[in-house]
């Protein structure tokens, strides 16, 4: 069973670890670094999960932190970023999972659309925003990676 819990700055020490993880796991995935965040302080952990607008989730099997995902607005567009599923995980319904939950997070702010960017050649990762609506639009502003776009 996977469990959704939704994270405040207090939680800041588990955001980190999971965080860490998907930066040294994934590092083609971010826009962020290992190097840039492994030596943070407290404080900037804490900011991060202090985002104005912004839900940020892990999700957790047998107790485990296994995924997360952040829901954030920005310039009154509101998007799905930081998502992450750890490989022994994937292919077990917590992408399915984080992403219905940053959809229904984006809906209940009467958002009409959500976006998100993927690294273009993370089939994986596409083929998930794909089965949850979201469309090809273009280039995002980042090299080598693809905007997307649900309509809610």
């Amino acid at each position: 069973m996977i469990e959704l819990v939704t994270l405040s700055s207090e939680d800041w020490s588990l955001w980190r670890d999971l965080r860490l993880r998907a930066l040294a796991e994934a590092p083609y995935a971010f826009g962020s670094t290992l190097v840039a965040w492994e030596n943070a302080p407290e404080e900037r952990w804490r900011e991060r999960l202090d985002l104005p607008d912004a839900l940020n989730v892990i999700a957790k099997i047998d107790d485990e932190a296994v995924g997360m995902a952040t829901g954030a607005s920005f310039d009154g567009t509101l998007e799905l970023i930081s998502m992450w599923v750890a490989p022994e995980a994937r292919g077990r319904g917590v992408g399915d999972a984080l992403v219905a939950m940053i959809s229904r997070w984006a809906r209940e702010r009467g958002a009409t659309e959500l976006r998100l960017a993927v690294v273009a050649h993370n089939a994986n990762a596409v083929r998930l925003y794909l089965r949850h609506g979201f469309v090809d639009v273009g280039p995002s502003d980042e090299v080598g990676e693809r905007a997307m776009s649900k309509p809610l």
